[in-house]
């Protein structure tokens, strides 16, 4: 049995046929060909395929694809682009907060969800905001510069308008 639900992607509308139990992660990275939607751990272990849902932080291999229709969900791929990098990812790539980079599009993701619920985080607000994620190269210190790069540069695009 299929049905169809409607996922509003990086602002585009998606009619897509479904399974009832299928994953989000596995529709926006299977189906869809979003593969900064990493699935990982398969269990929201890791937070490798975080998106936001109606700028929501979610681990979409356990979000149910269905639960997300009609709702605005947001990628990696709709935060910015090769050219013009939003300053979550400049930062990402200023402080090295990556090796590998398997894991980054998850952390980008979350911490843009905790930027925008905290402008102005400490480093144990960063370090508890974005709990949940799983770096195996290691590169926490690089992660938590790279989110209070981040901050400081959005804080300035605030004060600019």
């Amino acid at each position: 049995m299929t049905i169809e639900v409607n996922l509003r992607v990086n602002g585009v509308d998606h009619a897509v046929e479904i399974q009832p139990h299928e994953s989000l992660g596995r529709v926006l990275n299977g189906r869809l060909g979003l593969n900064g939607v990493r699935i990982s751990c398969k269990e929201g272990e890791c937070g490798a395929c975080t998106v936001l849902v109606d700028g929501e932080a979610v681990t979409s291999c356990i979000m149910l694809a269905v639960q997300a229709g009609d709702r605005d969900i947001q990628t990696i791929e709709g935060l910015g682009t090769p050219d013009d990098l939003h300053p979550i990812q400049q930062a990402f790539v200023d402080e090295h907060g990556f090796q590998c980079g398997f894991c980054t599009p998850g952390f980008v993701m979350s911490s843009k969800a905790l930027l925008e619920a905290t402008p102005h985080p400490d480093a144990s607000e960063i370090a508890e905001g974005l709990s949940g994620h799983i770096c195996r190269c290691g590169t926490y210190p690089n992660i938590i510069r790279a989110v209070q790069r981040a901050a400081e540069e959005l804080g300035q695009e605030a004060t600019n308008e």
